[in-house]
């Protein structure tokens, strides 16, 4: 569906008001009701929610960037090409993003009417969301969106971990009668069944907790958990132990599971690992950086870590070999979260936020992430 919608001129709106009058767009209001806000659409055209995508465009006039990298991003947006725009909206995770990390350099040329942004995907360690909240910009996500992707996925490299699938299936694939009848005859010597083990989440949030559900339904897992904050709700939901401090939650898992967000700084290396119980598993599918891996590559040589399970990586999209080659590893392409309803949640949700924003303003946003620290008018 093409997302080219007609200006005020070609279909005999009265044009915008001055831009000092944008500043009552924070509040999700317009003083004249012929105007449509201006908003960027990020990369490729809507692909799923058309209809929703018309009412979009009766709300709002969207201009379209497509393809365009930094410089010529960061030039169209010092030349004011697009004006006083109110929000931008990046529909998928795979477009959209040429013009690289949202940082402070970028998010300065931004107009001050820019309120919103509505993005695609879970992560953010791309964007500095508190730059845009010292903007004035509140910066929303996708999460809930990709959750039921990423908790089966999840699941598939815990059972992984647990059950040395990687090892069993490359063996398979290289048709070598020698690496077949290794794995054949081998595997269960060193491998187990996750039932009654402890499942370790750093990071009980909507991924975290549906991880949580399936683990404990399938597996019978128990769980145990770190956070921020505690929550205690959440706690008696799935019948979860709270661990005050990450070493404690170390110390007590089978299993640790990664799925907190990135906030700048290594969360496992060298010290936190030999806290791990000897032969205890780690899964991460929150973001590579958080984990030292070289120190994880030496922990898994020492057996300290008696397997991996890795969608993500430090350095994408190169992954390292020291890693990914060894049979103790089970290693994904950052695809926990790509499903078709993924996407089509996306877009939605991106959507929503805009359409919620411009009716009740902040209140009427789905999932701002940086409202604590949003500058406001």
């Amino acid at each position: 569906m093409s997302a080219e919608t007609p200006t005020p001129q070609d279909s005999g709106l009265p044009p915008p008001p001055a831009p000092n009058k944008t500043s009552s767009l924070a509040s999700g209001s317009y003083p004249d009701e012929s105007f449509r806000p201006t908003i960027l659409h990020l990369g490729d055209d809507i692909r799923w929610n058309h209809r929703l995508y018309v009412e979009l465009t009766k709300k709002f006039k969207v201009e379209r960037t497509y393809s365009i990298g930094r410089e010529d991003f960061k030039q169209a947006l010092k030349d004011r090409r697009w004006g006083d725009f109110v929000g931008i909206y990046r529909p998928f995770w795979n477009t959209g993003g040429e013009m690289g990390n949202w940082d402070k350099e970028l998010i300065d040329l931004l107009p001050k009417s820019c309120k919103i942004y509505a993005s695609a995907g879970a992560g953010f360690d791309w964007v500095d969301t508190r730059a845009l909240a010292q903007h004035g910009t509140i910066y929303c996500n996708s999460a809930s969106a990709c959750t039921e992707s990423v908790a089966d996925a999840a699941i598939v490299l815990i059972l992984s971990c647990y059950r040395a699938i990687a090892w069993s299936f490359l063996a398979a694939q290289s048709c070598d009668t020698e690496q077949f009848q290794d794995a054949n005859q081998n595997i269960a010597a060193v491998t187990h069944n996750p039932n009654g083990t402890v499942l370790g989440i750093v990071g009980l949030g909507r991924i975290g907790m549906r991880i949580a559900e399936k683990a404990t339904r399938a597996f019978e897992m128990k769980i145990v958990y770190h956070d921020v904050v505690r929550m205690e709700e959440r706690e008696e939901q799935i019948g979860a132990g709270w661990c005050a401090t990450l070493d404690e939650l170390l110390q007590t898992s089978d299993c640790v599971l990664l799925a907190t967000p990135f906030n700048g700084e290594v969360l496992l290396s060298t010290p936190q690992f030999a806290k791990f119980k000897p032969g205890a598993r780690l899964v991460n599918i929150a973001r590579g950086k958080l984990v030292d891996e070289d120190a994880l590559s030496q922990a898994l040589d020492d057996g300290v870590i008696s397997a991996a399970g890795l969608d993500v990586h430090a350095n994408e999209p190169n992954v390292n070999p020291k890693l990914v080659k060894k049979k103790n590893v089970m290693a994904l392409s950052h695809t926990a979260g790509a499903s078709v309803e993924s996407h089509i949640g996306f877009e939605r949700l991106g959507m929503e936020n805009l359409l919620g924003w411009l009716e009740k303003g902040e209140s009427g946003v789905v999932s701002p992430v940086n409202l604590q620290w949003l500058k406001r008018d």
